[in-house]
């Protein structure tokens, strides 16, 4: 039973690594938590071990090395002995559609208190599941409430910083937004990033359904493709944070320029989870910060939101060529 459950495994696991990112039905198979990739092949290592099949356990370890980067394990965290906190403080969130429906003094109060010197913000938009959002208008409140900021607005995203703009921000496909800043002698490019997500949460049995997520792959498609020539053509140091609403497990990542590096070698969490904020068990990280160009991470950490957003904070420490 535990080498016909290995074998069973073995062939999903086939599967995922040979249509994760290249089949878009494939997108909502591609959800599960990515500590799955992990923890199955665990589990039926100790069940070989015990049942002393020997054939299942060498099956189970060559699933858990061949899946290993679709976990989502910070390994590196273990290594981790000293911290950088120098250079400018960042930080990246999905406010979830820009404090609807709150209560906007708690809201700014809780921005505030981040203390950044950048902060790169998502969904600065009001909306509802199923797709029609809102437009909004809050750029006289940030202003007050962020004297001494620099504010960029688009593709609903804001992006404030202490530094000033080197040049007028770039919309970047259809939902990200590029700011470069002028950080001593030099530039800095920040890119603000929202990907879209996989699906609509209805009957999986309705054609509707697969036609939707048909729709969004396209999008999805078009934003990383966006997202991935502006980067190639930047030649100044880059930060690429935001929500890409994609896990470790699901292939999209990999579009990621190969000159990136992911901060998460600069995190202290071995199972690091950006959403679901809300929930007591978080199994997704969602929420990404590459940097390159000479750009370097020197902490990185996921800060609880308060209720406020189902996706954590992202907080970076970043130093540049020129910081």
């Amino acid at each position: 039973m535990v080498l016909y459950c290995a074998l069973v495994w073995a062939v999903f696991l086939a599967l995922h690594l040979a249509l994760n990112g290249r089949w878009w039905p494939w997108l909502a198979v591609s959800l599960l938590p990515p500590v799955t990739f992990a923890a199955v092949p665990l589990v039926l290592l100790a069940a070989a071990a015990v049942t002393g099949g020997g054939w299942a356990a060498a099956l189970a370890l060559g699933c858990l090395l061949a899946g290993w980067s679709q976990n989502g394990v910070n390994l590196r965290a273990l290594n981790r002995r000293s911290e950088t906190a120098a250079g400018l403080r960042l930080v990246s969130w999905n406010t979830q559609h820009w404090n609807q429906g709150g209560d906007p003094d708690r809201f700014y109060g809780f921005l505030r208190a981040l203390a950044a010197d950048v902060y790169v913000l998502q969904e600065y938009l009001n909306g509802f599941e199923g797709g029609e959002v809102w437009d909004i208008d809050d750029e006289e409140r940030l202003r007050a409430a962020f004297p001494g900021h620099h504010l960029a607005v688009g593709n609903n995203s804001v992006t404030l910083s202490r530094f000033p703009p080197a040049a007028p921000p770039v919309p970047v496909g259809a939902c990200s937004l590029r700011v470069d800043l002028r950080i001593g002698d030099g530039v800095l490019s920040t890119y603000n990033v929202h990907i879209p997500v996989q699906l609509t949460v209805m009957n999986p049995l309705r054609p509707a359904f697969l036609r939707d997520m048909r729709r969004r792959a396209a999008a999805r498609d078009r934003e990383y493709a966006a997202l991935v020539a502006d980067l190639r053509g930047n030649p100044h140091p880059v930060l690429v944070t935001g929500d890409f609403n994609t896990s470790a497990a699901i292939g999209d990542i990999r579009r990621m320029p190969g000159s990136l590096r992911d901060a998460i070698g600069a995190c202290r969490s071995v199972l690091p989870a950006s959403w679901n904020a809300r929930a007591r068990l978080r199994l997704w990280r969602i929420d990404w910060a590459f940097t390159g160009g000479g750009a370097r991470v020197g902490t990185y950490r996921f800060r609880d939101a308060e209720g406020l957003s189902d996706h954590l904070v992202q907080e970076l420490t970043v130093t540049t060529p020129h910081l």
